[in-house]
């Protein structure tokens, strides 16, 4: 890449420009820009499959101080793109085509007339995919949207809805003040709570939490149904001369006895932004949790569905990446401003990106504690780099946009939320997406894995009556669906290896668990056992869910930290049966039948069993495996594909670690049906409907199993086997 395209000096000029003011409609265009009638454009609008093609980026950097358009496209890859921590991507070869967008309308649902038609222009950039998959870190890099002021709006015919306005350079308290009440007095039940199970709503705060008082300046106990916000930031590994301790918890519950000289910026800043809004009370984990009490902390980690869950909203610290770093725009000279630029007459705007995008550029979307801390509240008030965002239940608003409806519009802004809970009426959908965010993201103390997910799997207990959280859910896992919380995959990018273990705890936890393996994690789709390059089940298969058709195992126990063997209160999988036309005979697998014995509780060895071994009946059988030929291979990936084989006949399909030197055949335990398609060698084993079924590729040690990998079998080479039944001791 020629880094000499960046000009160091130019980009912090570029950061530091408000607007220019110059209002000349011939002002500097390069032969291009200056072929383009923009007013036209955003008249009429350029369908996606009528692109216009600009110039090579590379050009357009070098064109951005003759031309006030290209000034544009090289701010916004300037601001976002960090190009200087890529020298080794070459974008030399990326071409930058441009049509336009519809923002949609405040006042009417559907498409709206001519008139109310505000288009945006957007940017794209052709060649980026290419570096994506080269450079998956890269995919920061993205396109560009360019907005019309709203002083033009008018040149157009049209009114100012969803064009851009200019913002202050301290964020409008009056504005976020307007967005609150317009949510309060518009959305009415939608926005009161995350659920819409009565119970669930009549939840009260519990008498051991704490608050800040911005006017006592005190930490006091949360005063019976109090409004308070709540704080989510980056702690960043500061010291703890700030913390609360059982040392200064008696002073800092007096008046004045909180001192703000002492709180690091982004607290200091958000107890400020509190009291700029007229409410009295924030929640803010270091100040509010005595940090060296375990007791004091463990209560209040296991009650973070209720303090996020019933804030009147929350703060998101979304534009730094320590405590240190002040709230951007709440105070001056703290965030970076608009870049306008004046285009054949028209004030155009380099919009940054919007909430979902601007969210994952930060590093607080990196934080595995901020994910429940988002996910539970509802109502957010999010701090970027560039502007303050509102999101509630039914709308994102933004500094930069005029989105304010009382009506449910067709806002474009929407199309870009963060994070909703529940995303879906189906629990497991809620708890795998949960799972896949918390595991992606990073943690100081790896072994807070199940803690930092505690306040949604309690959300989730009381949203769907899953009954008690500690029975519904263990080590992560979600037991009442044990069947697909079975099914989930690593990350392919990631080792296989164990996280440390939390303080106190002896015993390693189970292997079933994901909760037990440091990095990301998956309840994908069997897509993942059909292609060849595993980044790409990774990221097509974002939101799939495994397949069960059919369970084969009922019931299930668990040994419990007592010791004691305790059966599981797991949801059968309702199945509609298939008729299956086939050329000949075919044996049809069925679960193996009877309650298990008490005598057949302990494996055979004489030694008590874990907590955390699952008991349950099966069958076994062991088959062959190979590497399966043509996946790509790199020293990043580290579980890969495998065949499976009986004797030579390629009959299934399993994800297996290649940091281990695997033995040339597995024992397999059968969990469930599929409906997948594939994954076996079809020319020379029928297919049929549901023929293919979930196993467990399983390591013995004195007769307790240790989970290897997954896979799936096609049932005629599971018949043909000679498997056996067994009960099965999986720790």
């Amino acid at each position: 890449m020629n880094t000499s395209l960046l000009h160091p000096d130019q980009i912090r000029s570029d950061l530091q420009r408000d607007h220019v003011t110059t209002l000349d409609s011939k002002a500097l265009l390069c032969s291009i820009c200056a072929n383009l009638n923009f007013y036209q454009i955003f008249l009429d609008g350029i369908l996606e499959t009528e692109d216009i093609t600009l110039d090579y980026l590379s050009s357009i950097l070098k064109k951005s101080y003759q031309c006030n358009f290209c000034r544009l496209i090289a701010f916004h890859v300037r601001r976002t793109w960090m190009l200087d921590e890529f020298p080794q991507v070459d974008i030399s070869g990326i071409q930058c085509r441009m049509f336009t967008k519809p923002c949609g309308c405040l006042q009417l649902a559907s498409y709206p007339p001519s008139k109310f038609r505000c288009h945006r222009l957007h940017v794209t950039m052709e060649g980026l995919e290419d570096l994506w998959k080269r450079y998956p870190a890269f995919r920061i890099a993205g396109a560009l949207n360019v907005h019309l002021m709203q002083e033009d709006a008018f040149k157009f015919g049209r009114p100012t809805d969803l064009h851009c306005r200019r913002m202050k350079k301290t964020v409008d308290i009056k504005m976020v003040k307007k967005w609150i009440k317009l949510c309060q007095e518009s959305h009415g039940d939608i926005c009161k709570s995350l659920s819409t199970t009565g119970e669930y709503d009549n939840r009260k705060l519990p008498g051991f939490v704490r608050v800040v008082d911005v006017v006592l300046m005190a930490v006091v106990p949360a005063p019976p149904s109090c409004r308070y916000v709540a704080l989510s930031y980056i702690w960043g590994g500061i010291g703890a001369e700030y913390w609360t301790t059982k040392d200064n918890i008696a002073e800092r519950g007096t008046p004045g006895g909180l001192n703000t000289a002492k709180l690091p910026d982004t607290i200091s800043d958000s107890i400020l932004f509190v009291r700029q809004l007229g409410e009295r009370y924030i929640w803010i984990d270091t100040l509010c949790i005595i940090q060296d009490s375990s007791q004091d902390k463990f209560v209040q980690i296991h009650n973070m569905d209720l303090i996020y869950g019933l804030s009147y909203f929350t703060i998101i610290a979304a534009g730094g990446s320590t405590a240190r770093d002040p709230l951007p725009g709440c105070r001056p000279l703290t965030r970076i401003q608009q870049h306008i630029e004046v285009v054949q007459g028209l004030h155009l705007y380099a919009a940054p990106s919007r909430l979902k995008e601007a969210l994952t550029l930060s590093a607080w979307n990196t934080r595995c504690w901020t994910y429940q801390e988002c996910a539970l509240s509802r109502r957010r008030i999010y701090f970027t780099a560039q502007q303050v965002y509102f999101e509630c239940q039914f709308d994102v608003l933004c500094e930069d946009v005029i989105a304010e409806s009382k009506y449910d519009s067709t806002n474009f802004l929407k199309a870009s939320r963060a994070e909703y809970f529940p995303q879906s009426l189906d629990p497991f959908t809620c708890y795998m997406r949960a799972v896949k965010q918390c595991t992606g993201r990073n943690l100081t103390v790896e072994s807070d894995i199940v803690n930092a997910l505690t306040g949604v799997t309690n959300a989730l207990a009381k949203i769907f009556e899953l009954g008690d959280p500690d029975r519904a859910f263990r080590y992560g896992m979600m037991l009442t669906d044990l069947h697909h919380a079975l099914l989930w995959q690593h990350n392919p990018h990631t080792p296989r290896a164990r996280r440390s273990l939390p303080d106190g705890c002896s015993l390693p936890w189970p292997s079933w668990s994901w909760a037990t393996w440091r990095g990301a994690v998956n309840h994908m789709s069997e897509h993942r056992y059909l292609v060849t390059h595993p980044e790409d089940a990774w990221l097509v298969d974002y939101f799939a869910k495994p397949s069960v058709v059919e369970i084969f195992v009922n019931p299930w126990y668990i040994v419990d930290d007592g010791g004691i063997i305790v059966q599981l209160d797991v949801h059968r999988v309702r199945r509609v049966l298939l008729v299956r036309e086939t050329e000949g005979e075919v044996s049809i697998y069925s679960s193996p039948r009877g309650i298990i014995d008490p005598t057949e509780m302990t494996p055979d060895v004489h030694r008590a069993l874990e907590p955390g071994t699952l008991i349950f009946r099966t069958t076994s059988s062991h088959f062959a495996i190979a590497r399966r030929r043509g996946e790509e291979s790199h020293a990043s990936i580290h579980h890969g594909l495998f065949d499976i084989l009986s004797p030579s006949t390629w009959v299934g399909t399993a994800v297996l670690p290649l940091d281990v030197a695997l033995p040339t055949s597995l024992e397999f335990i059968v969990l469930s049906r599929t409906g997948m398609l594939g994954g076996y060698d079809q020319e020379r084993i029928e297919y049929y409907p549901e023929c293919l079924l979930h196993v467990m590729a399983v390591s013995q040690n004195e007769g307790v199993m240790e989970r290897v990998g997954l896979g799936v079998i096609h049932e005629v080479a599971w018949m043909a086997s000679g498997a056996e039944e067994k009960v099965v001791f999986l720790r």
